[in-house]
């Protein structure tokens, strides 16, 4: 069973002073089983986002012991903040992330909730997917009045928490806990000081939007242009600007470019300019991913381009480096949470790579080496349809260009994570040999984990053959239709591609040798024979073209 994990991303009352938020994640960083990923201070807000992921159970206790801290060191009746809030832990959500359901995360919502209830008498309202009440599900309408009026609302029957004692706590205030799915925390900046003009924004792009007056003089609710979007207008004295703080709750339904470009156009007609915007916490390398081309589509350019690049046009497209400099790889939550020892291959320089190989340890070897080969040549036709795609003259091609530049990048992506998966393939068999075999019971596990890592190390190779093959057909393309002057480039492209499938033939061929299943064995060398004869008959065809189009051009010259 594959292991679960949740995110935990509890909003700490406390902007400003560093010892006391360090005291707080200090708890969770000494947390076996958690990883503390980000925390992100606010001073303006006098606030702290913090993530943090993990197995339920580990990430439950952390978050525990983060909140009882926070209660020790945080005196609500002397904060003051730009952020609504209620508490010194204002809101402690879980969102699961693999392998667990927002039902069973929820449940483990709800036993946080009754130990900090319990345990450490403040008042826990539960929100989201752990409250069954509809009426108090939305942390906006839970949090309303705030500190300062919950010693009044808290009396109200309607308003008893779901665990601990309905008194009010001076010290603390009160915590909202529950589990929901991922929300990206989200400010833009404008070129404004005014909160009003800021909040006029934020009405018209959130779902809620604004309360108008109809031709009877009724109040009524316009709403906003985008849904699963939260929006208030303020003012950030650190910043000297105005921003419309938004919380996009299903990026799904509205992406994080979405919200930039509704704002912009609000604000335009407003008379302000929108400068750009900040990312508090964390977000998915999708949306990420999902902006940075929608930006280059907008610009009519290919988004065939590496993640690096898309990336990169995001940040410069979106303002996100206009207050502070932006890392992805601080940001981006799958960054973050990659195992470097994994990829480390990949990471190599190339001097690095070539004496890795060299050196007298028996892996990266061949399966690696292919994995790479067929990187190479799938990159360089990416790098034709790129230059296709930008080539003047072909403006009305720049879409046909960019999509199979798309696709190359996706083989290109797979490969490269393929040329660290056979070594680990490998080392996974080494692993198997060396289990112990005292007894029959040890022999027989044993034996069974050796036959999983050796199918494992015939399946990565024969992976390398399929997307090797499945490459070729954009390398034809590019040699067909691509800009002429990159011919030798496809033809090269070809060559590796090849090369990659006949070296990851004899990796599948080798590893088959130690497969007790014949069924299996019959099944993967057949496939292997005929991913090879396909590869070897369109590398010549691809090189037939190739080689026809470079000699016309020689003779018309």
């Amino acid at each position: 069973m594959k292991d679960m994990l949740i995110e935990c991303v509890p909003n700490f009352s406390e902007g400003n002073d560093i010892g006391i938020i360090k005291q707080i994640t200090d708890q969770i960083e000494n947390m076996e089983g958690v990883r503390l990923l980000d925390v992100d201070p606010g001073k303006a807000t006098n606030r702290t986002v913090v993530t943090f992921v993990g197995g339920p159970e580990a990430v439950v206790e952390a978050a525990f012991l983060a909140i009882k801290k926070a209660s020790e060191l945080i005196d609500m009746s002397r904060h003051h903040g730009e952020h609504p809030r209620m508490g010194a832990t204002d809101v402690c959500p879980l969102i699961p992330i693999a392998n667990i359901s927002m039902e069973e995360t929820a449940a483990y919502a709800k036993q946080l909730g009754e130990r900090v209830g319990n345990e450490l008498n403040i008042p826990v309202y539960l929100y989201e997917a752990s409250q069954s009440n509809p009426d108090r599900k939305n942390l906006s309408v839970i949090r309303a009045g705030e500190y300062e009026g919950f010693s009044k609302k808290i009396k109200q029957p309607e308003w008893k928490p779901d665990f601990g004692p309905d008194e009010f706590n001076l010290l603390s205030g009160a915590t909202v806990i529950g589990a929901r799915d991922f929300l990206v925390a989200y400010n833009i900046n404008l070129n404004t000081t005014s909160v009003r003009r800021a909040n006029a924004v934020a009405f018209d792009i959130r779902e809620a939007g604004r309360k108008i007056k109809n031709e009877k003089g009724e109040d009524i609710v316009k709403p906003g242009s985008l849904k699963a979007v939260k929006a208030i207008g303020w003012f950030i004295k650190e910043y000297g600007i105005a921003q419309v703080s938004i919380n996009l709750t299903n990026i799904n339904i509205t992406p994080l470019h979405v919200a930039f470009e509704e704002c912009v156009k609000s604000a335009a007609s407003r008379g302000m300019r929108v400068t750009g915007s900040e990312l508090v916490g964390l977000i998915p390398l999708k949306a990420m991913l999902d902006a940075g081309k929608y930006f280059l589509e907008k610009q009519e350019r290919s988004i065939g381009v590496s993640q690096e690049e898309l990336i990169h046009i995001a940040i410069k497209s979106l303002g996100l480096d206009d207050l502070a400099p932006f890392d992805p790889q601080k940001k981006i939550i799958e960054y973050l949470l990659r195992n470097d020892q994994q990829n480390k291959l990949v990471k190599m320089s190339l001097r690095e790579f070539v004496n890795e190989t060299a050196s007298e340890s028996p892996a990266p070897g061949g399966g690696s080496i292919a994995a790479y080969i067929g990187a190479l040549g799938i990159s360089l036709a990416t790098m034709v349809a790129n230059l296709s795609s930008h080539k003047k003259g072909w403006d009305d091609r720049w879409k046909e260009f960019s999509d199979l530049a798309e696709k190359g990048q996706k083989i290109k992506d797979e490969l490269l994570r393929l040329v660290d998966e056979d070594t680990n393939a490998f080392n996974r068999i080494m692993e198997s040999f060396s289990m112990p075999k005292n007894s029959e019971e040890e022999k027989k596990l044993r034996s069974a984990a050796i036959q999983t890592a050796t199918q494992n190390a015939i399946e990565v190779p024969l992976t390398v053959m399929r997307l090797t093959l499945n490459s070729m057909d954009i390398i034809e393309a590019m040699a067909l239709t691509g800009n002429q002057n990159s011919i030798s480039d496809a033809g090269v492209g070809a060559l590796c591609a090849r090369s990659a499938a006949l070296g990851a033939y004899l990796n599948v061929c080798i590893n088959a040798g130690s497969l007790k299943d014949e069924t299996l064995k019959t099944a993967f060398l057949a496939e292997a024979e005929m991913l090879k004869s396909k590869a070897v008959e369109k590398e010549k065809q691809i090189l037939d073209i190739v080689e026809k189009i470079i000699k016309n051009g020689l003779l018309s010259n």
